[in-house]
């Protein structure tokens, strides 16, 4: 039996926007930031997106089928992705090039997530294809840090 738990590891305060899971809830304030998470774990990605989705702040689509990544990718036009490196059919390496020959994909920032490094690899600084990673399992925390830091540069690189 499949049972997912919630646990709110956030602070949530009742001013917060809220979404639950699959709403299409509009932010009162700000624009909700598209997030992108395309991991064949299907367990991890619903989780992540709870957690994401929790804190207010982003809006995220869940993508399970590294061949459908790319199309989900086209259609939702994310802020930012979250990608596996290893998964079947197709790897995080090739939809990160096919991604990145898009002209209208090719600014969105990739953060890769992998089991392959220790966490004290990932913060070494080190980049897969130039792109930075975080290691599995994934610490909501070091998460969002990391999203908000690539979402800054790149807004950064817009204005």
């Amino acid at each position: 039996m499949n049972k997912v738990i919630e646990a709110n590891f956030l602070p949530h305060k009742p001013e917060d926007n809220f979404s639950w899971p699959g709403s299409t809830a509009t932010p009162r304030v700000n624009k909700k930031r598209r997030i992108l998470i395309v991991d064949n774990d299907t367990n991890a990605t619903h989780l992540v997106r709870i957690l994401l989705e929790k804190t207010g702040q982003y809006l995220v689509l869940e993508e399970n089928n590294s061949t459908k990544a790319y199309r989900s990718a086209r259609i939702f036009q994310p802020d930012l992705i979250l990608l596996d490196v290893v998964m079947p059919i197709r790897d995080g390496g090739e939809i990160a090039a096919q991604i990145r020959a898009d002209p209208k994909l090719q600014n969105t920032p990739i953060v890769f997530l992998t089991a392959l490094v220790t966490p004290s690899e990932a913060r070494a600084g080190v980049h897969i294809d130039g792109h930075p990673f975080l290691a599995k399992p994934i610490n909501i925390q070091e998460l969002i840090r990391t999203i908000d830091e690539h979402l800054s540069v790149q807004t950064k690189l817009f204005d």
